[in-house]
C-alpha cells in the first residue's frame, strides 16, 4: 500500500478520535531499549529500498520520542548527574543510528524536521510504542491538515532574474483557448463506482503478449509538422514517431522507453512541435547538466538555464529552465507564477511515492500548470514507471492530469464512459488499460528498434562539480593554467631574436612548455600536475556516476561500472551497498580463482546487478555480454582503452544493442580529454583499415595534447593569441 493509502486508513482506523492512555507509572528503563529495536528494524527495511510508509512512520517517531525523552531527561530534577549522563549517551547512540539510517534515504530527513507534519498513523503509532514502555500517552488535539504554507515554503526562493521577467510580463494571462478539451467528465454510466483501482489492476489482467503502447504516426509524418532537427542531426524512426504524434496534438506522454533510446532528444523536440516554451525539466542532479546540453544539441536556436542552489545565476528568460528534484523545494513558488507551457519530469518514479515533499512539489506544480493553461504538454520520462507494485502509476498518472486522488479526469474519464461498460462487465479491463494506453503510454525495447539504433555507441553525459571539491578542482586547473603561462612569458621575453615580436601565439613553444610540465609532473606525485587533477576529478565524478549507474541498474537490468582508480570504486561500492544493489567487484589485486567467482556471480546470479571494475585489470580479457549497458566513471588516456572496455560487452553473443555512458566533469580539463580521444579513434582505421584521416592527424599523446589545449585557451584568455 502507498504512503497516502497508509495514512487514509490510519485516519479511518483512528475515526477522529485519540486512543486512551495507560495509567501505569513509567519503567524507566523501558523506552530506549524499546526504541533501539525498532530502529534496527527500520534500517534493515531501508536496505533493502524503497522505503515504504510503514518504515517512515516507524522511523518518524523513534526521532519524535527520542527529541521528547532528551528533553524529559534534561528537565527531570530526581535524575543524578550521573544518570541524567548515561541517559543522554545512550539517547546519542539512538540518534546516531537514525542518522546512519537516513544517510541510506535522504528523504526521510524531512521526518526529522521541527515542523514535519504528523499522520494520525504515527501518532497511533507513538501511542502504541508508549504504551509498550509502560509510559503515560499524553492527550495530542487533533489538528486538521495545513492548507498553508505549502511543505518547504520556509525554504523558498525567488530570484532576481525572476522578479525581471514577472515585472516584464506583468500580466501572464492564463490561456484558456482550449478550456474544454480539459472540463471535467461527469460519470454517467459509471456514476457511483470506484474506477482507480480497476484501472491499477487492468494491468494485470490478459496482459501476455499486449504491449503497452499507444499508436503512433510513422515517422514520415514528421516531415509535415516543420519540426526539423538542426544541420547534422538526424531523428530515429521510433524517436520521430513520438514528435509526430505531439505535432499532431497530443499533449501528454509517460514516456518508458529503455535507456539508450534517446527520451530527451524526443522530449526537447516534443516541446518544439508542442510549442510548450518556457519548457520546465525536472531531472536528477546527475543529468541536469546533460539535458542543457542536449537543448544545444537538438534545438539549438532555443535557450537553456540551469538552476543551482539558490538559483542566483539562473535566467527565467530562457526557453527551457531545468532543475534537479533536491533544490526544486526552493523554486517552486516562482516556477508555478511562470506561466511554463510545458513540463518534462525526468526518471519519473522517483516521485511514486506521494507521501514525499518532492512529489508533492512536483505534482502542485503540474496542477498550476494545468490550471494555467488548458493544453500544455505534460512528460513523465522512465524506464521503469513500475518498480514495486501497479500502485506506482498513480502519482505518474496525477501528475500527467489523467486521473486526480479519487477518479479518473477529462478524456480518460469520457474513454470508460464511451465504451459502455462497468467493472464488473466481462471486457471492461482489457477496455480500461486500452484507454489509458491511448492517453499516452508510449513504451519500446531496444530489441524493438534495433534496426533504428547503431550496435554499438558512445553516449557523454556531462556533470557539474559543485560544492568545495568542485571549486578546488578549477581553482588547481587554473593554477596549472598560470604556471605554464608563465613559463611561456619567460621564455618569449628571453629570446633575443625577431620571433620575440612575432604576434600570434607560439605553438611549438607551447608545446615544449607543456612537455617540461608533463615530464616534471611524470616524476613527482605531488602538488597540483595533470596527473593529481584528473584523479580528483575522478574522486569528484565517483558519486555521480555510481548514482546514475544504480538508476540504470533499476531501469534495464545488469551494468558495468569502469574506474581507473581504486578510490573511485571503493566510492562507488560503497553506494551500491549503502542502497540494497548487490555488486561483483574485479579488480587487479584478486586471484584468479576470486577473480573467476566475481565474474561468474555477475553472468550468472540475477541478484547481482552491476559489476564494479578497473579499466587496467578488467579491461581485456572478459566476457561480460550479459550486460549491455556500460559507465566509464573515469576516462582512459587512449581511444584504445576505451575501446577494450566497451568491448567487454560488445561482443559476440551481445544480442542488444550496446551503450557506453561516459561521464564527464564539465568546464574541466576532463571535457577536452574527452574531446581527444574521440580525435584519435580514427588513427586505428587509418592504419589497419586504410581509411582517410585529415591531415595532421597522429598518435600524439592525449596527456601532451590536453595540457597544450589547457596553455592556449589561458593565452588566448589573456589576449595573447
Amino acid at each position: 500500500m502507498s504512503g497516502a493509502g497508509q495514512k487514509r486508513s490510519g485516519r479511518a482506523r483512528t475515526g477522529g478520535t485519540t486512543q486512551r492512555r495507560r495509567t501505569s507509572r513509567p519503567t524507566e528503563q523501558g523506552l530506549i531499549p524499546l526504541l533501539a529495536g525498532i530502529a534496527r528494524e527500520v534500517d534493515r527495511a531501508v536496505q533493502k529500498p524503497p522505503t515504504r510508509g510503514t518504515t517512515r512512520t516507524k522511523f518518524q517517531v523513534v526521532g519524535l520520542l527520542v527529541r521528547e525523552e532528551r528533553a524529559r531527561v534534561k528537565a527531570d530534577p530526581e535524575l543524578t548527574v550521573a544518570k541524567r549522563d548515561e541517559e543522554l549517551k545512550r539517547l546519542d547512540g539512538l540518534a546516531t543510528i537514525l542518522a546512519k539510517i537516513a544517510a541510506r534515504d535522504t528523504s526521510l530527513l524531512a521526518l526529522l524536521a521541527e515542523d514535519a507534519r504528523v499522520s494520525d498513523a504515527a501518532r497511533n503509532y507513538k501511542a502504541t510504542v508508549l504504551g509498550a514502555a509502560g509510559r503515560d500517552v499524553p492527550d495530542e488535539p487533533e489538528t486538521p491538515a495545513p492548507t498553508a504554507p505549502a511543505p518547504g515554503a520556509e525554504k523558498q526562493v525567488v530570484p532576481q532574474s525572476a522578479v525581471s521577467y514577472q515585472l516584464a510580463n506583468p500580466f501572464l494571462a492564463p490561456n484558456f483557448a482550449s478550456a474544454a478539451d480539459s472540463a471535467v467528465v461527469r460519470p454517467r454510466r459509471l456514476a457511483g463506482w470506484e474506477l482507480l483501482e480497476p484501472l491499477f489492476r487492468s494491468f494485470e489482467h490478459d496482459t501476455t503478449g499486449v504491449r503497452a503502447c499507444m499508436d503512433l504516426p510513422e515517422p514520415g509524418a514528421l516531415a509535415s509538422a516543420r519540426v526539423r532537427p538542426p544541420l547534422g542531426r538526424e531523428l530515429m524512426p521510433h524517436q520521430a514517431q513520438l514528435v509526430a504524434a505531439a505535432a499532431r496534438g497530443h499533449r501528454t506522454f509517460l514516456l518508458a522507453d529503455e535507456p539508450g533510446l534517446g527520451k530527451t532528444a524526443q522530449a526537447l523536440l516534443a516541446a518544439e512541435a508542442a510549442e510548450a516554451y518556457p519548457l520546465l525539466v525536472v531531472a536528477p542532479n546527475v543529468v541536469k547538466t546533460n539535458w542543457a546540453h542536449e537543448v544545444d544539441l537538438w534545438i539549438p536556436h532555443r535557450r537553456a538555464s540551469v538552476v543551482h542552489g539558490d538559483g542566483d545565476e539562473v535566467d527565467a528568460f530562457a526557453d527551457v529552465v531545468i532543475v534537479n528534484y533536491e533544490i526544486l523545494d526552493r523554486h517552486v513558488g516562482w516556477f508555478g507564477d511562470l506561466g511554463f507551457r510545458g513540463m518534462v519530469v525526468d526518471e519519473a518514479h522517483f516521485i511514486k511515492n506521494k507521501g514525499s515533499q518532492r512529489s508533492q512539489h512536483v505534482l502542485s506544480l503540474s496542477e498550476r500548470i494545468r490550471r494555467r493553461h488548458a493544453r500544455p504538454l505534460l512528460m513523465a520520462l522512465t524506464g521503469t514507471p513500475l518498480i514495486n507494485d501497479i500502485e506506482d502509476f498513480r502519482a505518474i498518472w496525477e501528475l500527467l492530469g489523467w486521473i486526480d486522488g479519487d477518479k479518473p479526469l477529462g478524456a480518460l474519464m469520457e474513454s470508460l464512459e464511451d465504451a459502455g461498460l462497468i467493472p464488473t462487465d466481462r471486457g471492461f479491463y482489457a477496455s480500461a488499460r486500452a484507454a489509458v494506453i491511448d492517453m499516452g503510454i508510449v513504451r519500446r525495447r531496444k530489441a524493438d528498434v534495433a534496426k533504428d539504433i547503431p550496435a554499438r555507441r558512445v553516449a557523454d553525459l556531462p556533470v557539474e562539480l559543485d560544492g568545495p571539491l568542485g571549486r578546488s578542482i578549477r581553482a588547481a586547473e587554473a593554477a596549472l593554467a598560470t604556471r605554464m603561462v608563465e613559463s611561456y612569458r619567460r621564455a618569449i621575453a628571453a629570446r633575443k631574436d625577431d620571433a620575440a615580436d612575432a604576434e600570434g601565439i607560439d605553438l611549438e613553444l607551447a608545446r615544449r612548455i607543456a612537455a617540461t610540465e608533463l615530464k616534471d609532473a611524470s616524476e613527482k606525485s605531488t602538488g597540483d600536475n595533470v596527473f593529481t587533477m584528473v584523479r580528483r576529478i575522478g574522486q569528484a565524478k565517483a558519486s555521480l556516476a555510481a548514482d546514475y549507474t544504480a538508476q540504470l541498474a533499476r531501469n534495464v537490468g545488469k551494468v558495468v561500472f569502469f574506474a581507473k582508480h581504486v578510490d573511485v570504486m571503493d566510492q562507488a561500492e560503497q553506494i551500491f551497498a549503502d542502497r540494497g544493489i548487490r555488486y561483483a567487484s574485479i579488480r587487479g589485486d584478486q586471484t584468479r580463482a576470486a577473480r573467476d567467482r566475481n565474474v561468474t556471480a555477475f553472468q550468472e546470479d540475477p541478484e547481482v546487478q552491476v559489476a564494479v571494475c578497473s579499466l587496467m585489470a578488467a579491461g581485456v580479457g572478459l566476457n561480460l555480454q550479459v550486460a549491455s549497458n556500460l559507465v566509464l566513471a573515469e576516462l582512459s588516456w587512449t581511444d584504445a582503452e576505451q575501446t577494450q572496455a566497451i568491448d567487454r560487452i560488445h561482443r559476440i553473443g551481445q544480442s542488444e544493442p550496446v551503450t557506453a555512458w561516459r561521464i564527464i566533469a564539465a568546464q574541466t580539463i576532463d571535457a577536452k580529454i574527452a574531446e581527444l580521444i574521440d580525435s584519435k579513434a580514427g588513427l586505428a582505421a587509418a592504419a589497419l583499415d586504410g581509411a582517410e584521416v585529415e591531415e595532421g592527424g597522429s598518435s600524439t599523446d592525449v596527456q601532451l595534447d590536453a595540457l597544450v589545449a589547457l596553455l592556449v585557451d589561458a593565452l588566448a584568455a589573456e589576449g595573447l593569441g
